[in-house]
């Protein structure tokens, strides 16, 4: 384990995930970030799930032509510290920034930047620094304050008046679910170790119930708790079920989760930023916290069988609408 890594592991043993360094918002007042298409850019993995919802939501807004995209590799570099490497690159370069390990953009923002680089990570190409790394909020500032830039009839993932109900399900599934999976496998405990086990899955078997009699999180339409909570589910049988022992059920054992994935996987925008190959890939070789065994053998698994994704789920018989996203 790096000792980056380990600076996150708690005396119990339990992982605490480091906190975000650049949290400015985006917005319009002085000391917020200006919106301004063709400025930013933003830099992910597409193996790590906070970054792939924020690509997942640039998508489905229609912010691709808006905000550029740079792609590091599964792969973790062979290099002392934790790192992101663009060696999917010609050059193994970023064609944009010039750069080849996104630690050279932290560097060159903070040269006193200590934590773990981090995506997604949005780069000011004006400045040439890093300005945003607050994946929790991130989505929700390509919701509202980029919404000029929004393609016509892009939908509404974060609807002023059930703006509450987002944030408070936004919370729950991010610490028992989406940072749920992460404290099973970064446990340097037994007793760390099952109780993050315990309560992923108490919370699975509640998100299992309360969608036995609606079709996404919040009813009708795909709001942006919906996209949070596919990023993990969508690893979760491919990766984090052997790789972080989460290993009592897998999410095709969950008749309603497994069709609910199954309607997120079909609606344009999830399908389509999801590499599960990448996803695979750095999991099971490339991950951090493997053992020097578990990397020199080099073995990436063959399974699961994700062809069901594209079987017929009928959970548009849940809603009252056929359509999947509220419009604004």
């Amino acid at each position: 384990m790096s000792k980056k890594l380990a600076a996150e592991i708690k005396a119990d043993g339990s992982f605490n995930r480091q906190t975000n360094r650049f949290i400015t918002p985006f917005g319009n007042g002085p000391d917020e970030l200006p919106v301004e298409a063709e400025r930013y850019r933003l830099l992910w993995s597409a193996v790590c799930p906070w970054a792939h919802r924020s690509v997942i939501v640039r998508r489905v807004l229609g912010l691709e032509e808006v905000i550029s995209l740079g792609t590091a590799s599964p792969m973790r570099p062979k290099i002392p510290q934790v790192d992101w490497e663009f060696s999917l690159d010609e050059g193994c370069v970023d064609p944009v920034l010039g750069i080849r390990y996104i630690s050279e953009i932290y560097k060159k923002t903070d040269p006193e930047y200590s934590g773990r680089p981090t995506v997604p990570v949005i780069v000011d190409l004006k400045e040439q620094k890093v300005v945003n790394n607050d994946y929790f909020r991130l989505t929700n500032y390509f919701e509202t304050v980029w919404a000029p830039f929004h393609k016509e009839n892009a939908p509404d993932l974060y609807p002023e008046s059930i703006r509450e109900e987002i944030d408070s399900i936004n919370g729950i599934i991010f610490n028992d679910v989406n940072n749920g999976v992460y404290k099973c496998g970064f446990a340097q405990s037994q007793e760390a170790y099952e109780e993050a086990y315990d309560k992923l899955f108490t919370r699975l078997d509640e998100l299992e119930y309360r969608l036995s009699t609606q079709r996404f999180l919040i009813g009708d339409f795909i709001t942006d708790s919906d996209v949070r909570l596919y990023a993990t589910l969508i690893r979760f049988d491919a990766a984090y079920y052997a790789a972080f022992k989460t290993n009592r059920n897998r999410i095709v054992d969950f008749p309603n989760l497994w069709g609910y994935l199954r309607d997120l996987y079909q609606t344009p925008g999830f399908a389509d930023t999801t590499d599960f190959h990448a996803i695979k890939v750095h999991y099971h070789l490339s991950n951090h916290i493997a053992s020097n065994d578990q990397k020199s053998a080099g073995i990436l698994p063959k399974g699961p069988d994700l062809s069901g994704l594209y079987s017929k789920h009928n959970r548009e018989a849940l809603s009252k609408s056929e359509e999947k996203f509220l419009k604004k």
